[in-house]
C-alpha cells in the first residue's frame, strides 16, 4: 500500500514506531523518528500507517526538524554562559600565582589565582557540555562513545592537580577509579 505522507503528518512504522514526517518525495519518506533520528523509508512499505491524515496544510513558515534543532541550539548557546558559581578556596581568595621562568634575565608573571581559577571551571564546563554532546549524538556508536568517554575521564584525572582550588570537594575533578 502507498501512503500520501506530507511534511508535518505522524506515521507509525511497522518496526520504528511513530515519527514525524520531515519531507516525502515520490516513494521515499524522510521520517524523524525519536529514537532513531531521521530515516528515509519507503512510502509502499507493508504496514506503514498515518496516524494523523487530517494534517493542515503545511506552510513556508511551518517548523521542521532542521529549523526545531537550530533554534535549540542557538537557545542553548545563548545559555551556556549561565554557569553554575563554583566558589574558590577561602585561602586562596585575593592570592596570586607566581610563574618564575629559569632563567634570571626573564622577569615572572603574576596572575591573579581568581583568574586562573576561573579558567579551570571554564575547562570544566567545557568538557562537562562535550561529554553531553558525545552521550546525546545519534551517529556514534555505543563503542565510540565509551572510547571517547573514557578520554574525557582521563582528561579530568589530569585536572584533579587543580581540586587544592575549590572550596567545595564536590566541584573537584574526578579521574579513572583505581579498583
Amino acid at each position: 500500500m502507498e501512503t500520501s505522507a506530507r511534511k508535518g503528518m505522524i506515521l507509525k512504522h511497522p518496526v520504528y514506531g511513530k515519527g514525524t514526517v520531515i519531507s516525502a518525495e515520490g516513494i521515499i519518506i524522510t521520517v524523524h523518528f525519536p529514537n532513531r533520528g531521521n530515516m528515509d523509508i519507503s512510502s509502499r512499505t507493508e504496514g506503514l500507517e498515518l496516524m494523523e491524515a487530517e494534517t493542515a496544510e503545511t506552510s513556508d513558515d511551518s517548523a521542521d526538524m532542521s529549523t526545531v534543532e537550530k533554534t535549540l541550539r542557538k537557545i542553548l548557546q545563548n545559555y551556556e554562559s549561565l554557569q553554575e558559581i563554583v566558589p574558590l578556596g577561602d585561602k586562596w581568595v585575593g592570592g596570586t600565582m607566581l610563574l618564575q621562568p629559569a632563567d634570571p634575565a626573564l622577569k615572572p608573571k603574576e596572575i591573579p589565582i581568581e583568574t586562573f581559577f576561573h579558567k579551570i571551571v571554564l575547562v570544566r564546563d567545557r568538557l562537562r557540555v562535550m561529554e553531553q554532546q558525545i552521550n546525546s549524538n545519534s551517529k556514534l556508536s555505543d563503542e565510540e562513545k565509551v572510547d571517547l568517554q573514557q578520554y574525557i575521564t582521563r582528561i579530568y584525572g589530569s585536572l584533579t592537580t587543580f581540586n587544592i582550588l575549590f572550596k567545595n570537594s564536590d566541584h573537584n575533578f574526578v579521574g579513572e577509579k583505581k579498583s
